[in-house]
């Protein structure tokens, strides 16, 4: 998948109360940075990017620390999105929002793309979207829970250099910082390599990739 000429893509990020900072805010800044970007680069041309956020309900939603944020749309009344992104943070009561799991269960497979970070993994794979032995990964001290909690899965450490896991349709980062890496790949995915690098140069921000994987 990448963006054509004349082609917006939305990309939706889920939110949620404790929903952490820097897991929506971080991949929020790269696709608005990248839409940015290439509108200074072709000023005739549409944006690569939409980007909104999306919650059971609009309005305020009190992230994790107490930051208030404010959702654009509610699950009822939100654009048709091409990537959605699954943020983590305190996870616990929204595993247990059946309003949540249906939602992404019902809009996952219209999206082209689907990419967690952090504990949003754990989101995904309780709403079916990780099938059993899938190679997935989340935040360093979440490894064990995650491996307990779905051991259909094949959850990788962190301590291998990964950043993120990408499978194609699914992608999954590991903590907080990571979903920032995994974003720009996703911008290089859908965009090029030049627009990705640029966003991290107009970011201020080292890239960190994923290491190669270690020799057999």
């Amino acid at each position: 998948m990448s963006t054509a000429p004349g082609r917006t893509l939305q990309v939706g990020l889920l939110m949620f109360p404790e929903v952490e900072v820097l897991d929506f805010a971080g991949p929020y800044e790269v696709f608005t940075t990248a839409a940015r970007m290439a509108l200074r680069a072709a000023p005739e041309a549409p944006p690569p990017f939409a980007v909104s956020t999306i919650a059971r309900r609009a309005g305020p939603c009190r992230a994790r620390a107490g930051l208030q944020a404010q959702v654009d749309h509610d699950f009822a009344q939100h654009p048709p999105l091409d990537v959605l992104i699954v943020p983590g943070g305190v996870v616990t009561a929204e595993l247990q929002q059946p309003e949540t799991l249906a939602w992404l269960a019902r809009t996952a497979p219209g999206c082209s793309l689907v990419a967690s970070v952090c504990t949003g993994a754990f989101l995904l794979a309780a709403a079916g979207l990780l099938p059993a032995g899938s190679r997935v990964i989340t935040h360093w001290e979440d490894i064990d829970d995650l491996r307990q909690a779905h051991p259909a899965l094949n959850v990788q450490d962190a301590a291998l250099g990964l950043r993120w896991v990408d499978l194609g349709r699914i992608v999954t980062s590991a903590g907080i910082s990571a979903g920032i890496d995994m974003s720009l790949h996703l911008v290089e995915r859908l965009a090029g390599r030049a627009l990705a690098e640029r966003t991290a140069r107009q970011m201020d921000f080292a890239w960190t990739e994923n290491l190669p994987p270690p020799p057999h």
